[in-house]
């Protein structure tokens, strides 16, 4: 962990200048600034071979995952934690893309709904045992309970974060 090492210490300095400084609780919240920019940035570096990076595969992901295989943008937006406007233009890079595409709603016809193209449905089974594998290698030094605990730990978090705790 070489690369924390300045981090590390630059906290022990902060909480010897600032007495009651939370150490452990600024270290948690470093170490997943770190850990989101590494896995985005593998993430980035694996996806590229496909032609996508990280946000346009969460949103193909996010289609892909939804019972019925499509998701109105405000759904697609609060599935995929994206803003709506960086979603307009993540969906219509996909549409120019071929792998996904906009059909009105049959219910309401003023609302698009969003769907994997065949070439989308293609790419995603294409790619997904690289991602199978960089999940794998992610996790690979956690044992079953680690993972199931750091999980329901990481959850108390977001609750917390969020302000629903």
């Amino acid at each position: 962990m070489s690369r924390f090492a300045a981090t590390e210490q630059r906290l022990d300095v902060t909480g010897q200048k600032h007495p009651g400084f939370p150490r452990d609780a600024a270290m948690v919240v470093r170490l997943i600034k770190l850990l989101h920019k590494l896995i985005l940035d593998q993430g980035n570096d694996m996806l590229r071979a496909y032609g996508l990076n990280y946000s346009e595969y969460n949103v193909l992901m996010m289609i892909d995952a939804s019972p019925d295989g499509t998701l109105n943008p405000s759904q697609l937006s609060d599935a995929a934690s994206e803003k709506s406007a960086n979603i307009t233009r993540l969906t219509s890079h996909l549409v120019d893309k071929g792998l996904i595409q906009r059909t009105p709603s049959a219910e309401d016809r003023r609302m698009l709904l969003l769907r994997l193209t065949a070439e989308g449905e293609r790419l995603i089974a294409a790619f997904m045992p690289d991602v199978f594998a960089q999940l794998r290698g992610y996790t690979q030094h956690l044992q079953s309970a680690e993972l199931a605990q750091l999980e329901i730990l990481l959850k108390q978090l977001l609750r917390s974060v969020e302000g629903d705790a």
